[in-house]
């Protein structure tokens, strides 16, 4: 190779390896050791492997910018048609990766769910609306496959945590095809609101202040798309009022369309709650008993 192609090379992939770097802030382990400090007690939530569980790691759903994107699979090979849920990470839209949906994931299919972690591109490589296409394109690939994975396109179910709920939400109210309920750990549904303390990673990922972006920080917000397809919604909160603004305006919304709702609080805990124990187990059962009730009706 002469010198002008290998230059022309290594710059291309210093350029491609800099579009997909990412923001490594946000980590189970990170988490762990910051609410150490106010929560001594508090121990990771790890599940033991169930061998009737399948594992499929770093499946490419999607080429976008020259790269894949993967998800995670966690299901039971089976010849009965079984629910899906999809599930998104939280890191203010900046961090964070699917591995950290481990555990939520492997003990959601151990009742009897499919469980797919997925990965979207943050707020350092695409803003909004990047990270709902890559998920919306990740729910066409599992419904694509849908026989491989053995699963019920009736009864698809979506999960975040945090800024990934405000993600599933929104997801659930302008584009509610297809998506039978969803669940929001600790994520806003109005990004401008009272209660809403959003500031540098939303506008980060909303490409711009709500002063220099307010249509966008509007169409970003759940609460602005609640309409009669909106699916059933469970909520499962931290006693922190910021990270569930818009709420309670968007369940009044859905009670007029008569949608159902539930709220579910998890009393003095942090915002990631459903990363530590000894709240994961109560976190799992609030899961798991709605989707039971709203999926395998």
């Amino acid at each position: 190779m002469n010198k002008l192609l290998y230059i022309l090379v290594l710059t291309y992939c210093n350029l491609n390896f800099a579009q997909v770097s990412k923001d490594t802030s946000y980590t189970v382990f990170s988490e762990f050791n910051k609410q150490l400090k106010k929560y001594p007690f508090i121990e990771i939530a790890q599940t033991t492997r169930n061998e009737s569980i399948t594992l499929k790691k770093d499946i490419a759903f999607h080429t976008v910018s020259n790269r894949n994107l993967h998800l995670d699979a966690y299901y039971k090979k089976s010849e009965k048609k079984i629910p899906a849920v999809i599930l998104i990470h939280g890191g203010g839209w900046k961090s964070g990766n699917k591995l950290m949906l481990q555990s939520l994931a492997q003990e959601i299919a151990k009742n009897n769910y499919q469980c797919f972690a997925i990965e979207y591109r943050l707020s350092d490589e695409a803003i909004y609306p990047a990270a709902i296409n890559d998920i919306l394109n990740a729910i066409q690939f599992i419904k694509r496959n849908s026989a491989e994975y053995s699963i019920d396109l009736n009864n698809i179910a979506l999960l975040g945590c945090s800024s990934g709920a405000q993600i599933v939400s929104l997801i659930g109210t302008k584009y509610p095809k297809g998506i039978k309920a969803v669940v929001n750990l600790d994520g806003i549904l109005a990004f401008h609101h009272p209660q809403s303390q959003e500031g540098k990673l939303a506008s980060q990922w909303l490409g711009g202040t709500f002063k220099e972006k307010p249509e966008v920080w509007e169409d970003a917000s759940a609460l602005t798309h609640v309409s009669k397809s909106t699916p059933p919604f469970l909520f499962i909160n931290s006693q922190y009022e910021r990270f569930h603004a818009g709420r309670d305006e968007m369940i009044t919304k859905m009670k007029s369309f008569n949608i159902d709702s539930k709220v579910e609080t998890i009393e003095n805990s942090p915002h990631t709650f459903w990363l530590f124990h000894p709240w994961f187990e109560k976190t799992i059962n609030y899961i798991v008993t709605f989707l039971d009730e709203k999926l395998k009706l």
